[in-house]
């Protein structure tokens, strides 16, 4: 039997472990698609960038171009321009002197005198050349940007986080992050957080249940996430920073646990009247009746006054199947509903709305041994705060058909702390965590979130933390003098 015992737990860590080997296989795989697709991706960007900067360099080589070849032609007209007049002037000048020559051979030196010589163009003339033949201005020296072009790499990444899990809190709903970086770095512009709900401890599966949700620009080390529904055993976060240019790596995964009491209501426990949900209640008149009229039709049954609608609707003798073996669903006068997890140890809060309207309307705790012809609070089975508006609104503790009023102004949501080991059932107003009401037993046998509504509706919060208000105001009243034997 021993060696029975030893082999199954030998095959159990093994099956566990080809799981996991399985998980990593696909996360390996995946991996290498990402790589493969994250090359491509940076390659053709890089390709983009070069052709950007191959474009600019062209574009400023042509401006440049342009800008000598425009100069050159300003020069060369300048030039051109005075090199025309001179050569006028010269032959204007070389005709004069012809003339002076042939002159000085003649008798006639009067007609020469004459001439008026100052006049000819030559004397007009600038012997300054109107442009330079230098284009040292505009010379190049790409030294210094054939440096920076030399320097071009990868973009610097950030260094990668590191989560401080002993840093990180978890209470009240709320998640706090703290994470550091290796080497301080003032270039960090903000950080990323991601995080998603997972049941498992351990390495992420290929497959997750759930999504990885996102927060962005966070601008310090930390973070805290508000209003959270712990609905999953864990919660996993990872981080990256980012500069402005590019992001860096995602910090190792971590795993915080997210304890809370999570519970649907069994709608196969459920009075027929009851419309069930997984987490809300509305009165429905007429599932009794329908349920009736079904069974008329089965079994051909003829009306008497004891199978009128009205009594057989009281009665609702169809059972449904429930999510516990053995549990009945309630009838008659109880129009109850039952959740599908059972306290038998540990403490515990969960949170329902109620319609004010209602006509009753009850929540607590009850033992698995309810009876289903029984309201809340009319046995020793069950413990609730109870709910009526029939002539005068009024909300009172029930336990064992004897009944406390409550004198305090009417919640539209109570949220109920039990406490298994203690024996302490308590009743709070949620939104300011003020205390109604306490029940001190001895549970001796597990316990399961009851409700009654009748001519209303209710929703219920599961998946919350005891407050830490809740449980600062326990420590404080626990000698307080609201218990069992306070009801009359």
């Amino acid at each position: 039997m021993k060696d029975k015992r030893t082999m199954t737990k030998i095959i159990t860590t093994l099956a566990l472990k080809n799981e996991e080997i399985q998980n990593f296989i696909c996360c390996l795989k995946q991996n290498l698609e990402n790589l493969e697709a994250n090359s491509n991706r940076v390659q053709e960007d890089l390709e983009s960038e070069f052709s950007s900067l191959h474009a600019v360099l062209d574009e400023l080589k042509e401006g440049m171009v342009t800008r000598i070849k425009q100069e050159r032609a300003s020069r060369t007209y300048e030039l051109q321009s005075q090199l025309s007049a001179c050569t006028k002037a010269l032959e204007s000048s070389e005709e004069l002197l012809e003339l002076a020559n042939q002159t000085l051979c003649s008798s006639e030196n009067d007609s020469f005198t004459q001439v008026p010589v100052t006049m000819a163009p030559a004397f007009r003339l600038s012997l300054k050349a109107k442009a330079s033949d230098s284009m040292n201005h505009m010379m190049v020296d790409f030294t210094q940007e054939r440096k920076m072009l030399q320097a071009i790499t990868f973009l610097p990444v950030p260094a990668t986080p590191e989560i401080n899990v002993a840093e990180c809190q978890v209470f009240d709903n709320t998640i706090t992050v703290v994470w550091t970086l290796p080497e301080p770095d003032s270039k960090i512009d903000h950080y990323i957080l991601e995080y998603r709900k997972t049941n498992h401890e351990g390495s992420p599966r290929a497959r997750e249940d759930y999504p990885w949700m996102v927060v962005e620009g966070i601008k310090e080390t930390e973070y805290t996430l508000t209003g959270l529904r712990f609905d999953t055993r864990y919660m996993t976060f990872r981080v990256m920073a980012c500069n402005k240019a590019v992001a860096g790596e995602f910090s190792e995964l971590v795993t915080l646990e997210t304890h809370a009491f999570v519970f649907k209501l069994d709608a196969g426990s459920a009075h027929q009247n009851l419309k069930v949900e997984d987490l809300s209640v509305e009165w429905d008149s007429s599932g009794g009746k329908v349920a009736v009229q079904d069974i008329r039709k089965e079994k051909n049954r003829t009306s008497s006054p004891m199978h009128s609608p009205a009594r057989t609707a009281m009665m609702s003798p169809k059972r449904a199947p429930s999510a516990r073996v053995g549990r009945d669903r309630f009838t008659a006068e109880s129009y109850t509903v039952l959740g599908d997890a059972m306290i038998d140890a540990g403490q515990h809060y969960w949170e329902v709305r109620f319609d004010k309207e209602s006509k009753v309307f009850a929540a607590g705790v009850a033992l698995r041994s309810l009876g289903r012809f029984d309201q809340l609070g009319k046995s020793n089975a069950s413990w609730c705060i109870h709910l009526n508006n029939w002539l005068q609104q009024s909300l009172t503790a029930k336990h064992n058909n004897k009944a406390r009023t409550l004198d305090c102004p009417i919640p539209d949501r109570i949220g109920i702390y039990c406490n298994y080991e203690e024996g302490t059932l308590s009743f709070y107003n949620s939104r300011t965590k003020t205390l109604l009401h306490t029940f001190r037993t001895k549970f001796k046998q597990p316990v399961i979130p009851a409700f009654m509504v009748w001519n209303g509706s209710f929703s219920v919060q599961t998946g919350l933390q005891v407050p830490s208000i809740v449980l600062c105001g326990q420590k404080r009243n626990s000698n307080t003098s609201s218990s069992n034997a306070s009801l009359t």
